[in-house]
């Protein structure tokens, strides 16, 4: 038997070894708060006492304040795992989530930027150096906004005749290097004349040589994208952009899959529905868009 409370704080403390990234872990943890604070309202402060009909009772709940079936089927995943999580510790004999069943509903296909608006961000960025480097990073490399953000200045070959760039392990990233197209060395080569001497080591940094958080690099992006007349997208879209083209090329799934640092090829696999049937003639690069 344990009490509710302190099995979340051993659970999110669980996730944090795992090296999780922080959203995943501070979504985990709102969400297992919302789940103990309703148990207790039940009268329910030990693991031993949750049962099936409870936590399907506060999966309907939810359903009858508004929540979304997306949000629940999110709050259904947190829930099974932290209870499977208790049930390997011991703490609960058997795993009262493990009937809890996902509630159906449709997921918006990824979007993926036409060729117009491809150009049309580049476009509009043009005249920002640093920007139109940060965008021909995220476009030709597929790289994470949050692994962008943390590239340093050492993680960038330019020298040799293949340039790379090198992404970092941690907080959900998978560390790996993606091999740099023309487009993107030369963004990189001009970005990196002109960018602030300082001691600071990250690649992207503010004229006061401070790094350039995601925040201020997601406002700048967003605001590209209304130049340009670019509706309904955002940062994370030039990522599916480039998966979407790289499989589109004919780009083998395990290596678009290895380049995007997925965990699992079935995340890069869900992408196929969404690419034309290439032809011998309809070979895609993303430098000649």
């Amino acid at each position: 038997m344990a009490n509710l409370s302190d099995s979340r704080q051993q659970f999110i403390n669980f996730l944090k070894e795992k090296s999780r990234s922080s959203a995943t872990i501070l979504a985990y943890a709102k969400d297992i708060e919302q789940l103990i604070d309703y148990l207790k309202e039940q009268g329910v402060e030990e693991t031993s006492g949750a049962t099936t009909e409870l936590l399907q009772a506060f999966m309907e709940k939810l359903a009858k304040e508004s929540y979304t079936p997306k949000s629940i089927s999110r709050k259904t995943n947190s829930t099974k795992t932290f209870f499977k999580f208790l049930k390997s510790l011991r703490l609960i004999d058997s795993d009262p989530a493990s009937a809890l069943e996902h509630p159906s509903f449709e997921n918006k296909p990824p979007r993926i930027l036409s060729k117009l608006e491809y150009r049309a961000l580049r476009d509009a960025a043009r005249g920002d150096i640093r920007m139109s480097a940060i965008i021909e990073l995220l476009l030709q490399t597929g790289v994470r906004i949050g692994e962008l953000a943390k590239i340093n200045v050492e993680d960038v070959n330019l020298e040799e005749e293949n340039p790379t760039v090198h992404v970092r392990p941690g907080e959900g990233a998978v560390e790996r290097t993606i091999p740099l197209n023309k487009p993107a060395a030369e963004a990189l080569k001009k970005y990196l004349e002109i960018r602030p001497k300082t001691q600071n080591k990250s690649l992207f940094i503010t004229k006061t040589g401070r790094p350039l958080l995601v925040r201020n690099i997601r406002t700048a992006i967003d605001r590209y994208f209304r130049l340009g007349g670019i509706k309904g997208a955002k940062v994370n879209d030039l990522r599916h952009t480039w998966v979407a083209h790289q499989l589109q090329s004919g780009i083998s799934l395990t290596l678009v899959s290895k380049l995007a640092g997925h965990k699992r090829v079935s995340t890069t696999e869900r992408y196929l529905q969404y690419v034309p049937a290439r032809t011998s003639e309809d070979k895609i690069k993303l430098e000649e868009l």
